[in-house]
């Protein structure tokens, strides 16, 4: 079970490789590379230099980058892409009612978010009434073997499946809590399979505990999870005991809808 995203066959005729060329271009683009000469996109995109200064000078025109003549950023206008997805997607506007009764009633911030490829994405947040948030925001893009919903996720995921994805993996390490082994990260998914949902602390961060709880269809189709990111200011069986019955609440009523 690898989420509600159909993959569907195309034939080979109707594709246009110059489309998904340009979105390699956009995506060569992160936090470490923010700026990128032609050069540099085109051995991260994958193509020639030649082809990669033609879709960078082309994302200009349209307005979608800029540069100042040898190096390219990418301009606030991307964000309509991603802004496209959470405005037309049913699944997040869905979700988010249900997350924001879960703040209310509890005090934190939840979180729904969805795996894509080898990430975690968040697409939904609630809000609680504290002054101080904890979290992360719609878009972010986290690697799922380090926050929560990664492994509650893969726990609903059929047996091979789940063996394929956590072989092509990479475990990079952010703390000295962070499962950085195959093995490690295969014990907390069956773990998660066992309890039906997961816990882990200062994986990513230190200081901070994350809980998450699988969302599937009435159909058994697993198509993210709901989750929180707190402080570790009351034990895990505390934070369990008053989080968990709510959260499944709300994954129970979910699967009525989905």
């Amino acid at each position: 079970m690898r989420g509600t995203e159909s993959v569907m066959e195309v034939a080979r005729k109707n594709i246009i490789d110059g489309l998904g060329k340009g979105l390699r271009v956009i995506e060569a683009f992160d936090d470490e590379h923010a700026r990128l000469t032609a050069s540099e996109t085109a051995i991260r995109a994958d193509i020639s230099r030649t082809a990669a200064r033609r879709y960078l000078l082309s994302l200009v025109h349209f307005g979608y980058a800029a540069t100042d003549g040898k190096r390219f950023w990418l301009s606030p206008r991307v964000l309509m892409l991603g802004q496209s997805y959470l405005s037309a997607a049913r699944l997040p506007r869905l979700v988010l009612p249900f997350i924001q009764r879960l703040a209310a009633e509890c005090g934190e911030n939840f979180n729904f978010s969805v795996l894509d490829g080898h990430e975690v994405v968040y697409l939904a947040r609630s809000q609680s009434n504290r002054m101080v948030t904890i979290g992360f925001p719609v878009g972010a893009r986290v690697p799922a073997h380090v926050v929560t919903p990664g492994p509650a996720i893969l726990s609903a995921w059929e047996p091979a499946a789940m063996e394929a994805w956590v072989a092509e993996h990479e475990f990079s390490t952010f703390t000295a809590n962070t499962p950085t082994h195959a093995e490690v990260f295969r014990r907390d998914v069956e773990a998660a399979r066992e309890l039906g949902y997961w816990v882990a602390e200062q994986q990513l961060s230190s200081g901070l505990r994350g809980f998450a709880v699988p969302i599937k269809t009435r159909r058994g189709e697993c198509v993210g999870a709901v989750g929180a990111t707190m402080t570790m200011h009351q034990s895990r069986e505390a934070m369990v005991a008053r989080l968990l019955p709510r959260v499944m609440d709300v994954a129970m009523q979910l699967q009525q809808v989905l």
